[in-house]
């Protein structure tokens, strides 16, 4: 039923949604940085008195969101801090979301060319992956002399399999099994030989579990005195271990071959993408993230620079007034100019006015005085 979640693993997937919200997030702060993203809401003024932002938390999620769904948005950002931010992401979607479709097309495609064989009961029902054994071996005999019927039904199919499905020793079944086409054929030999060719051929595999459980014995004459002791040995050398130092030594220190990763996992469906796959995706993305969220800092700097040459401010307190806004998320609309130069400029036009009364106050009080003159001349 969720089958399309198999192409990516489970750290991928959520790896992949928390990083969502984290650009999301991080684009909306950026947004609000850059003075390319504050737009004249009614472009038929030239002079606007505000400045609209229209990147809110909302606007975000629907462009990253998009974007991971190559949808696309119908806004796109205008400042260059943010339109890299967006680039990046939009990097990162690109690999993810053709990895997700390959990986999947992989998965469906393999789902319906290759048979299902997961035991001895699935062998035997199919005709398609023909199986064999070791001619006049115990495997043989254990086929030949079985009254299980599916045993019995394996037994007939290989008799009847043309060409022979037998083969005069293990070797030559385990090279027929490597080089059949497609992987259609199968060798049933005894677990302790196919544990270890499985353990020296990585690209060979054990499937299904034990057809009967028979153990191995020492010959020994009738009424041999040593039996008891070398069956308490034996004992004694599998409680302690020993056997299995002894295994140790023998398939993985005195042998020549090169062994299989004994932690690997078996199931050959199993090849969804893990974060070891895909990881450098995602540290391209921080890498670039960083680096706009750096940009954004310059930007948001030179634009306070220009704030406070063009109203006569000083430049730390242009700063302050634009970093305080800044961090107002709530607003999405600004003055053009700030509010201390609004006031710097009120006070202005106030001493003028002042300076303009008194001068007016003056002058009448000197034409007051010529006329006093006059009337006494």
């Amino acid at each position: 039923m969720f089958a399309f979640l198999d192409p990516f693993s489970v750290g991928v997937w959520i790896y992949t949604a928390t990083l969502y919200l984290i650009m999301s997030i991080v684009l909306y702060f950026i947004s609000r940085m850059t003075p390319g993203d504050w737009e004249n809401p009614h472009p038929c003024e030239e002079n606007p008195e505000e400045l609209e932002n229209i990147w809110d938390i909302k606007n975000c999620l629907w462009l990253t969101l998009g974007s991971i769904m190559t949808q696309g948005c119908d806004i796109l950002p205008k400042g260059i801090s943010s339109r890299m931010t967006v680039s990046m992401w939009w990097f990162f979607s690109l690999i993810m979301t053709s990895s997700y479709t390959a990986n999947l097309a992989a998965f469906l495609t393999k789902a319906n060319m290759e048979p299902t064989i997961d035991g001895a009961e699935a062998l035997s029902k199919q005709t398609r992956v023909k199986y064999g054994l070791l001619e006049s071996g115990s495997t043989e005999s254990f086929f030949r002399n079985s009254n299980f019927s599916t045993y019995q039904r394996m037994w007939l199919n290989m008799q009847q399999f043309k060409p022979s499905v037998f083969e005069k020793n293990n070797s030559d079944g385990v090279n027929r099994v490597k080089t059949t086409r497609n992987g259609l054929y199968a060798f049933l030999m005894e677990s302790t030989q196919i544990e270890y060719v499985v353990a020296t051929n990585c690209e060979l595999k054990q499937v299904g579990s034990w057809l009967d459980t028979k153990s191995y014995g020492i010959a020994m004459p009738m009424n041999s005195p040593y039996r008891s002791a070398i069956n308490k040995a034996i004992l004694k050398l599998q409680e302690s271990g020993e056997l299995g130092e002894l295994k140790k030594k023998w398939w993985l220190k005195e042998r020549d071959e090169e062994l299989c990763d004994s932690t690997a996992d078996d199931d050959d469906d199993g090849a969804e993408l893990a974060l070891a796959n895909v990881g450098g995706v995602f540290l391209v993305l921080g890498i670039g993230v960083a680096i706009a969220f750096v940009l954004a800092i310059l930007e948001f700097l030179w634009n306070v620079r220009n704030v406070s040459v063009e109203e006569h401010m000083s430049y730390w307190e242009a700063l302050k007034v634009e970093f305080k806004f800044a961090c107002n998320i709530w607003i999405t609309k600004k003055k053009t100019k700030p509010a201390s130069s609004v006031s710097s400029g009120s006070s202005k036009s106030n001493k003028t006015d002042n300076k303009s009364i008194m001068h007016s106050i003056l002058h009448s009080a000197a034409g007051s005085f010529m006329n006093l003159n006059n009337i006494k001349t």
